[in-house]
């Protein structure tokens, strides 16, 4: 199917074994991707949900559903402080790729960025767009920036602590690399519950002492990415791969 071209839908749009297709998705399917009446392409509802279509006029015919195994066999949240700039925007699309399951964009006390509503609006596009490049079968959730402390609540409120692991990752300091913490070798967990990994990564400057205290104090462990002193929209992508190597079998 990889040579089918793929588009990002809205669970509403399947109706009784048809894709009702927006104006946009139209002119996208017939005027860019140059799809004619009759031509197959795949839709996927960013659910895990993912169809054979065929486009007939305004909407299309599913043909049928497909298996599509390219998730990973964790679930990763990553709370990353919001970097200066649109660097954020290769954050999301970069972590997309490599298998995040949620991003918790966090304002640190060295944040530099105000982030306007429209920036959500325009993060969640991008992860859509990067989830249907990279055949995800899921869209990760982009939740909207809150502090720092206010997200280590959100993240940590609802975790299984028996199946979860939290860690926070400091340029500075003596402490274990991630890739000799990770407990999961590839291994799927037995318990029905999936198996969660939280991991935080910080602004430019790094977090302040009392962030990574009250990280600790959260549950979460400190660990080292390496030597290097990594860039804001570096930590994140270097932390998830690391992540991918060591659950991806």
């Amino acid at each position: 199917m990889s040579q089918l071209q793929r588009i990002a839908i809205a669970p509403s749009q399947f109706q009784q074994g048809q894709i009702l297709l927006t104006k946009e998705q139209q002119h996208y399917l017939g005027r860019v991707l140059r799809l004619r009446e009759g031509d197959r392409f795949i839709a996927m509802d960013g659910k895990g949900k993912w169809w054979l279509a065929q486009l007939a006029g305004e909407q299309a015919q599913v043909l049928e559903s497909l298996l599509v195994e390219t998730e990973l066999p964790v679930s990763i949240t990553l709370m990353v402080a919001l970097p200066k700039g649109n660097g954020f925007d290769e954050v999301v699309r970069c972590c997309t790729e490599l298998g995040v399951t949620c991003i918790a964009p966090v304002l640190s006390d060295r944040t530099l960025l105000d982030p306007s509503p429209q920036k959500l609006e325009r993060w969640r596009r991008i992860a859509a767009e990067a989830a249907e490049q990279s055949e995800r079968s899921f869209v990760p959730t982009i939740l909207e920036p809150v502090a720092f402390n206010t997200g280590l609540s959100l993240v940590t409120g609802h975790l299984s602590f028996a199946n979860s692991q939290q860690y926070i990752c400091e340029a500075r300091g003596e402490f274990p690399h991630l890739k000799d913490c990770l407990q999961h070798k590839g291994q799927m967990t037995n318990d029905k519950e999936q198996e969660t990994i939280v991991i935080a990564t910080g602004p430019e400057g790094g977090w302040t002492t009392q962030e990574v205290e009250n990280a600790i104090a959260s549950g979460f462990q400190p660990v080292s990415l390496g030597r290097r002193i990594l860039r804001a929209v570096t930590a994140p992508v270097v932390a998830l791969s690391l992540i991918t190597a060591s659950c991806e079998v």
